[in-house]
This record gives C-alpha cells, sequence and structure tokens, in this order.
C-alpha cells in the first residue's frame, strides 16, 4: 500500500470518530491502538461508512512504517500517565522531524514539558484541544493546536478541512499560541462550559420550581429562546431533553436522571488557574462548587428531612413574565460567565508571552465545539473593535445589553431566594457585575482590618504613599 498522510492513536470514541472525519475529507489514515479489537472495529466502520481510506496497524512499528515522512502522528488517550507511555511507544519508531499531536484535554504544563522533551530528541509537538464531543470529532470539532508552529505547518491543510466550517467566519481551526497555550485555551473553554451548563440548569430550577413549568412547556420555551440571542448548541439540547420520554416507565427521562454531575477535572483546573493568576471567576467558580454539591446526594436526602417546610412565597406567579425575565438572566449571566473566562485567558498569554488573539478564539468557538453560539460573533466583533477590551462588561453593545436587561435579572435572583431556590452562578455573575460596575467598594475597611491585626499597610484616596496605623493602640486609649 502507499503510505498514509496522517497516523492516529488511540481509539476510543473520539479517536474513531476523528479518525474517520479525517479520512472522509480525503486524508489517507493509519489507526493504531493497543487493544488490537479495536483498530479492527475502526477500520470496519470506516468500510461501513464509505470506504473511507483508513488502514489498521497491530503494531506500533508498522504502525509508524506506514505514515509518509515527516511522519505526523495524533494521540487521543486518556491524560496524564497513559500521554507519557504513548509518547514512549512511538517515539521510539520516530525519526528526526516527525510530530506528535496530544489531542487529549491534558494539563497546559505537561504538554510544555514534552514539547521540550521532544525538542531534545529531534521531534516536534503540539497539544490541540479538541471540542465538540463524539459528534464534533465525527463530523467537524473546534480545534485549538499550540506548541510547534512548525508542526501546525506540517498539518494545517488537514484541520482547515477536518474542523467545523462556518459559513461567515471559516474553519473552525486556528493556530492557538507557543507551549501549551492550545490546552490552556480549551481547559478554561471548559470552564465557560461548567458556567454556561449551570446557568441553564438554574433558569430550568426557576422556570419549574417557581413557574410550575412542565417538561413540555420547558421544551416550547427552550426551543423559541434558541431562535434569538441564546441561539446555542446548549439550549438547542436542552429543549430536546426535555421532549424525550422514558422508555423504562412513565413520564419524561430527565425526571429520572439522578441529580450528581460528574466532571473530569478541566473546571476545577480553570478555577485553579484564576485564583494563581488573581482573575476573579466567580460564576465557574459556582458552576464547580454546584457540581460538588451535587455529589453529596445522601447528606442533601438527609439535610431535606431536617430542613422540610414550604420555602415558597406562595405569591401568584406571571408564567409569561417570568419566562421572559429569566431569558434575560441568563443573557446577561452569560456575559458575565464569557467575560471571566477570556480574562482568565489574557492574563495567562500575558504571563507567559503567549500573544493569544481573544477574537480569534471566539471565532473558532462559533462552530464545532460545546459552547458555539451565536453570541460568539458578539464577543469576535467586540474584541475586533478593541483588542485590548478591559472586560467584555464595558465593550459599548454588551455594557448596553446588561443594562437593558438588569432589571429582569434582579427580579429572577430574588424571586428564586424568596423562594428558596437556590440560583448561585446567576447570583454570582450578578454579584460580579455589581462589584465591577461601582467605583467604590468596602475593600476599604478589609484594608484598614488587615493593617490593624497584621501591620499589611494601606494607601489612601487622598495623598500617595503606604501607611500604617496604630489602630489597636487608638482605639485603646480611646476607651480609657
Amino acid at each position: 500500500m502507499a503510505l498514509t498522510r496522517i497516523g492516529l492513536a488511540g481509539l476510543a470514541v473520539m479517536g474513531q470518530n476523528l479518525a474517520l472525519n479525517i479520512a472522509e475529507k480525503g486524508f489517507p489514515i493509519s489507526v493504531y491502538n493497543r487493544t488490537t479489537s479495536k483498530v479492527d472495529e475502526t477500520v470496519q466502520r470506516a468500510k461501513v461508512e464509505g470506504n473511507l481510506p483508513v488502514f489498521g496497524f497491530h503494531d506500533p512499528t508498522s504502525f509508524v512504517s506506514s505514515i509518509q515522512k515527516p511522519r505526523v502522528v495524533i494521540m487521543l488517550v486518556k491524560a496524564g500517565a497513559p500521554v507519557d507511555q504513548t509518547i514512549a511507544t512511538l517515539a521510539a519508531h520516530l525519526e528526526q522531524g516527525d510530530c506528535i499531536i496530544d489531542g487529549g484535554n491534558e494539563w497546559y504544563e505537561n504538554t510544555e514539558r514534552r514539547e521540550k522533551a521532544m525538542e531534545e530528541r529531534g521531534l516536534l509537538y503540539l497539544g490541540m484541544g479538541v471540542s465538540g464531543g463524539e459528534e464534533g470529532a465525527r463530523n467537524g470539532p473546534s480545534l485549538m493546536p499550540g506548541g510547534s508552529f512548525e508542526a501546525y505547518k506540517y498539518i494545517e491543510d488537514i484541520l482547515l478541512k477536518v474542523a467545523a466550517q462556518v459559513p461567515d467566519s471559516g474553519p473552525c481551526v486556528t493556530y492557538i499560541g507557543k507551549g501549551g497555550s492550545g490546552n490552556f485555551v480549551k481547559m478554561v473553554h471548559n470552564g465557560i462550559e461548567y458556567g454556561d451548563m449551570q446557568l441553564i440548569a438554574e433558569a430550568y430550577d426557576v422556570l419549574k420550581s417557581v413557574g410550575k413549568l412542565t417538561n413540555s412547556e420547558l421544551q416550547q420555551v427552550f426551543s423559541e429562546w434558541n431562535k434569538g440571542e441564546l441561539l446555542s448548541f446548549l439550549i438547542e439540547i436542552t429543549a430536546d431533553i426535555f421532549g424525550i420520554k422514558d422508555e423504562q416507565g412513565e413520564g419524561y427521562l430527565v425526571d429520572k436522571v439522578l441529580d450528581k454531575t460528574g466532571m473530569k477535572g478541566t473546571g476545577k483546573w480553570t478555577v485553579q488557574q484564576a485564583a494563581e493568576l488573581s482573575v476573579a471567576a466567580p460564576t465557574i467558580e459556582a458552576s464547580l462548587d454546584s457540581r460538588f454539591l451535587s455529589g453529596l446526594k445522601d447528606e442533601r436526602v438527609e439535610a431535606s428531612k431536617i430542613f422540610q417546610g414550604d420555602y415558597s412565597t406562595g405569591l401568584p406567579v406571571d408564567k409569561a413574565q417570568l419566562i421572559e425575565d429569566v431569558r434575560q438572566a441568563l443573557y446577561a449571566s452569560k456575559i458575565c460567565s464569557y467575560a471571566q473566562g477570556m480574562n482568565i485567558i489574557k492574563a495567562k498569554s500575558s504571563e507567559k508571552g503567549w500573544g493569544l488573539n481573544l477574537g480569534e478564539l471566539a471565532r473558532i468557538w462559533k462552530g464545532g465545539c460545546i459552547i458555539r453560539a451565536i453570541f460568539l460573533d458578539r464577543i469576535k466583533k467586540a474584541y475586533d473593535r478593541n483588542s485590548n477590551l478591559a472586560n467584555l462588561l464595558v465593550d459599548p453593545e454588551f455594557a448596553q445589553e446588561i443594562m437593558d436587561r438588569q432589571a429582569a435579572w434582579r427580579r429572577v435572583v430574588c424571586l428564586a431566594i424568596n423562594n428558596g431556590v437556590s440560583t448561585p452562578g446567576m447570583s454570582a455573575s450578578l454579584a460580579y457585575f455589581d462589584s465591577y460596575r461601582r467605583d467604590r467598594l468596602p475593600a476599604n475597611l478589609v484594608q484598614a482590618q488587615r493593617d490593624y491585626f497584621g501591620a499589611h499597610t494601606y494607601e489612601r484616596v487622598d495623598m500617595p504613599g503606604s501607611f500604617h496605623t496604630e489602630w489597636f493602640k487608638i482605639a485603646r486609649n480611646s476607651k480609657i
């Protein structure tokens, strides 16, 4: 057989689908997996799905040898030790100038360590975020490659065809930047995704618990929302979920799903990085905390017995007004969540000297990925207007949208609180906005307290310099 254009190692769901996507776009691909049955399964799928040019190999030697030089191999294996093991297996057969691409959700510092190690062996390395789940991998994901620019140029033509295609803005892929920037951007993308999902869940909770909407009504509401400014993949699938009946019993399936949210770690990493960079990200943090709390199912069941009672106000609710208010609150909260994510990326880019283009990131998230939304076009335009935008909230268009929606936003948060319904994401977003918009916060008191007990000093509003006051002595003397 002729040599293939590219190789892919790791044939779980994502790996299989990406391999078939690459082959379908006209690029012959070699595939390999330690469990050989996965190789045979992928080759069989390729035949069934259109006799696609996918060639399977059961050992790394023949796999690597089947790829044209300079060889490019994509890995799609579980982050951490399995990546190092796969690299060791592949690198033993690769030659100078060949390239390895890690397409998993890897910690960005691991990517930078591996890039340096590969460089010492004469190999190129890319860490590439892949978003869109199995459907995206098969039909067009959002791709975030970072690391060796030379390696990116090797496969740019493949990635441009394999990525999701958005008619007005092109393929959802771009060279992100140096080092682990691709993995970092994908990590924050996932953090934003946490926030988005939490806010949607809160909108659902308020509409169901306070507005008493049925699943049928919820499906109708979310379907309608998906025709306007909230048009997005997550709103679309949420509408779908509300319409699916339980095949195992009565009623709707969503009501039978256990209220415990899983996670794989990227949201936690995002929050940790926000803290490391001193960037406020309360909406994303609230979404992570909500997942932690959801995991305490047994404790919550017991607590519900202790704190029994009707927490609702019992006041009548105008359903149509509530639906409109929640829509506006969801949109305003969403702006805050994305603003926080972009600020984390901006801070890291500044720290590492990556020179990341925030508008371009918004562009490649418009298709293929989980957070794809019409809203992202607005974000791209905001950064096109001002690439040095301090915060998405102060872009003139977004600022006006926040102001237009804040009354509804406040009504929803107050209504939820008064009815005992937790809205941590919406509440955190509103608090973020209210803190950011104020020219003076009570932080003066906190700094005074720090100086009182720890002599940490403070600055003054009326004169330059650093000051310390013997607060304790003055207070004690005043009491004598």
